[in-house]
């Protein structure tokens, strides 16, 4: 009797060595046992809102200059730090002056020819690094790497005496023209954006079906314009479109390059600095930005179409 009465009475070591009580609940008399998880929870609640709170705060930080410029794109004032009252005026300004049509037409049709040429060789030099690497492939790619780190400054101070070498010592006409000169230096790092897109694009792309086209007697002209095009074209539209974008804001090379009668906006902007900005400047510049936000919104609706996740969109547009 006493045998069976003391075989079924619960073992506390195991109870105590679980964390769970003899009714099956949790005991939370243990620091291992149930009490500890709400605490961990608690605690990671409360990590994860200070970390929302601080992303949110970060966020505007680096975002309020631009609502700042925003809101003084409507200032009626005759400058733009100085408020006057709410109003279109400075909008309304930008089809009375000829000399800031004349600098947005020439940035958008600099950035549109230069984003053509960027894509036309970025398109081509992607595929070779993708699909045919050899031992050229290093010294290919360094060069672009050498493009895509060496300061702005760099190029447009060795730009600047190349193009006058060519075009008033060699008698080049071609490169005494203000667009002409825009559209090579913009077009220099735009080309090595469009490698990176297209050749992450098609490096993560199996190269079957390109094979299986050449089972079937294709050309390889032909295998390029139906196989390898179409498999291309999403990091192609988008390479472009961040072409137009990087040629929009390119100021440094812009202001070396540049001749009379082809002033772009950027370096329209900097030389009115030295009068004062006025609120037109900040409503050209709202303008920009919602064309270069339209642009980059159209690169991921592009990538997305071709089936691509949200990670592999970010991964095509960083060239990784």
């Amino acid at each position: 009797m006493t045998n069976s009465t003391v075989s079924s009475a619960p073992d506390t070591s195991a109870v105590a060595a679980t964390g769970i009580g003899p009714n099956g609940a949790p005991d939370a008399s243990d620091g291992r046992g149930g009490a500890s998880a709400p605490r961990r929870r608690r605690r990671r609640s409360l990590l994860d809102l200070g970390m929302t709170v601080w992303a949110v705060l970060v966020f505007l930080f680096l975002f309020a200059p631009i609502l700042v410029i925003i809101v003084y794109s409507f200032n009626t004032g005759r400058l733009l730090i100085a408020w006057d009252s709410f109003g279109i005026d400075p909008y309304l300004t930008i089809f009375t002056k000829p000399a800031i049509q004349e600098s947005v037409m020439v940035s958008l049709r600099t950035g549109v020819i230069a984003a053509l040429v960027a894509t036309l060789l970025g398109t081509l030099a992607g595929i070779a690094l993708a699909r045919r690497p050899g031992k050229w492939m290093f010294w290919f790619v360094g060069l672009l790497l050498l493009v895509s780190v060496t300061p702005e400054i760099v190029d447009a101070v060795a730009l600047l005496p190349w193009l006058v070498f060519l075009g008033q010592d060699l008698g080049i006409g071609i490169f005494n023209d203000g667009t002409v000169r825009l559209v090579i230096g913009h077009s220099l790092f735009a080309t090595a954006v469009v490698t990176y897109i297209v050749r992450a694009r098609l490096v993560g792309l199996d190269e079957q079906l390109e094979e299986a086209s050449a089972d079937l007697y294709a050309t390889p002209f032909t295998t390029f314009r139906r196989v390898t095009m179409p498999l291309a074209m999403p990091a192609v539209l988008a390479g472009a479109l961040l072409s137009f974008t990087l040629s929009l804001d390119n100021t440094i090379v812009a202001s070396f390059v540049q001749v009379s009668g082809s002033t772009p906006w950027p370096v329209y902007v900097l030389s009115a600095l030295r009068s004062g900005l006025r609120p037109e400047i900040a409503a050209v510049s709202t303008l920009m930005l919602l064309l270069t936000l339209g642009a980059l919104a159209l690169v991921a609706y592009v990538l997305r179409r071709a089936g691509d996740s949200a990670t592999q969109i970010a991964r095509t547009m960083a060239g990784g």
